[in-house]
């Protein structure tokens, strides 16, 4: 193959320089307006002409990105960079699959020989038929690299926010901006529990108290009502006052600015220059101020919630040395039960022990038996998230163990299992359940009982070729902890995905189906 194949189509890219064409037409267009038109034109049709103009230039930069390939490497250009990467280089060409607003962005990923990564501007266009062609042009860029010592085509790995290899950016800077948040609330505590107590131990003014000291005691004075305004959900809700009060409004909760109206005449209770009390003949609002307890739960809480993506860090960290780069890491949901269940006694004993949680006996106990529990979840989830390295294919003459087998005289036994790809037997993917029993092995889209909507397996056909962990190219819907049955059905290649136990007890009953030797009589079949 000498010559040079254009990997993205012409097409996309004549329709890409049309939009940049017209856009950038467009806002050149009404920025030069402006200056002719002078005063009169406003100046929102210049930001308008600005936006098309921008808009012109990222259609401009699509239209100009070109990725080549040939005998002698891969060659990306964009508007702003070129690259060429020999084939001695690359290691091997990959899917990265990037979440999106309204769908997943797919890009070719380059590993080289030296562990770096390079992103080629290869992305589908977001027509119907746009993921085919991005999955053909990467098939073809990997039977090229394939010629030059390059891996078998075939499937091509995928990396997400789910494996090995994607990253922990946003994990890092969600676990770091969470952490701040706590330390900042912590650092409120005392200011917080000083202004509460100030609050609660101020007593009214008197003639005598010095005007330095007025604003640390409480003063009164008479006010109207002029106006309320209830703000709807979010929206602040105010108080506004006639005949000069000390502020022509004031911010009120919802239920503070219903209990008000027009022409009410009220009292004002002010400390430290501002409005802390608006009480009237039926309903009195007072201005509420966060305890040292308030503040530390909320401390607590953000402290707790950083835990969440710092397990995710900490599982992808651990499973990077087992796991290839497209192989799920497991789910961090068991840290996320052992942090709600820290949060069970955590928040209660901030609330409650704001300023010195070992300050006594009861809180000294409250908090040893509460971390020994934490301590107690953690190493559950540990356990619970650990990489489970799938056993050995079970090939034909692979003894079961005892109590693994499905006899014919048990009751029907539905297991969650899923078919990764559409056959006769699993139309559309629709089977959510393998049901094993007295009857036939069967797709269910239900948990049972009963065998309704159920597709018989045709055991008969298939053939395990490998067992492995889930890869990001199994999609979103698959377990993290999951494994995969790849099978051979006449030639066709199709992926079964269970609970590790589940899928030997399944592929167990399979071989047993298909076995001459253990095969149960006709009831049994």
């Amino acid at each position: 193959m000498t010559d040079t194949p254009d990997v993205i189509p012409r097409r996309r890219r004549r329709r890409a320089a049309r939009y940049s064409a017209v856009l950038v037409a467009a806002g050149a267009g009404l920025a030069a307006v402006r200056p002719a038109c002078g005063a009169g034109f406003p100046d929102l049709w210049s930001a308008v002409g600005l936006l098309l103009a921008l808009l012109g230039l990222v259609c401009l930069y699509a239209a100009t990105a070109r990725v080549t390939a040939d005998d002698h490497g891969l060659r990306s250009r964009t508007l702003l960079r070129r690259r060429s990467m020999p084939w001695s280089d690359v290691a091997e060409l990959r899917a990265r699959v990037q979440r999106g607003r309204h769908q997943d962005i797919h890009r070719v990923e380059v590993l080289l020989r030296d562990g770096r990564t390079r992103r080629l501007p290869l992305t589908p266009d977001g027509s119907s038929g746009g993921r085919a062609d991005f999955d053909a042009e990467l098939y073809g860029l990997r039977a090229l690299h394939h010629r030059h010592g390059g891996p078998e085509p075939g499937r091509a790995p995928v990396l997400s926010h789910r494996t090995a290899g994607g990253g922990s950016a946003v994990s890092w800077i969600l676990c770091v901006l969470l952490l701040a948040g706590a330390g900042l609330a912590a650092w409120f505590v005392p200011a917080a529990a000083s202004t509460k107590q100030a609050w609660t131990s101020a007593v009214p003014c008197t003639a005598d108290t010095p005007a330095t000291e007025r604003g640390d005691c409480l003063s009164t004075r008479r006010a109207v009502i002029s106006g309320t305004d209830v703000g709807m959900g979010r929206q602040s809700s105010w108080l506004y006052f006639a005949d000069g009060g000390p502020s022509e409004r004031l911010g009120v909760s919802q239920e503070g600015a219903r209990g008000f109206h027009p022409g009410d005449g009220v009292e004002l209770t002010l400390w430290r220059g501002r409005v802390r009390v608006v009480a009237g003949e039926h309903h009195v609002w007072r201005e509420h101020f966060p305890g040292a307890g308030d503040v530390a739960v909320v401390a607590a809480g953000c402290a707790l919630a950083a835990g969440y993506p710092g397990a995710r860090i900490l599982l992808r960290r651990r499973s990077s040395r087992r796991l290839a780069a497209d192989e799920v890491v497991p789910s961090a949901l068991p840290f996320a039960a052992a942090l709600a269940g820290t949060a069970g006694w955590l928040l209660p004993l901030c609330y409650v022990h704001p300023a010195d949680p070992l300050g006594s006996p009861v809180a000294l106990a409250w908090t040893a038996s509460g971390v020994a529990a934490t301590l107690g979840m953690l190493a559950w989830a540990w356990r619970a998230t650990r990489v489970r390295t799938p056993g050995d294919p079970v090939m034909p003459g692979d003894a079961a163990a005892p109590g693994d087998e499905a006899s014919p005289e048990t009751t029907e036994l539905f297991l969650a299992a899923r078919f990764l790809d559409g056959t006769d037997y699993n139309p559309d993917c629709f089977g959510t359940h393998v049901v094993l029993g007295s009857g036939p092995p069967a797709v269910t889209p239900h948990s049972g009982p009963g065998r309704f909507a159920a597709r018989r397996i045709p055991v008969e056909r298939l053939t395990v070729t490998n067992v492995r962990r889930v890869r990001g190219g199994d999609g979103d819907g698959v377990h993290g902890n999951w494994h995969v049955a790849e099978l051979d059905d006449a030639g066709t290649p199709v992926r079964l995905a269970a609970a590790p136990d589940d899928l030997t007890r399944i592929l167990r009953e399979l071989r047993r189906r298909t076995d001459p030797a253990v095969r149960p009589g006709p009831s049994g079949s």
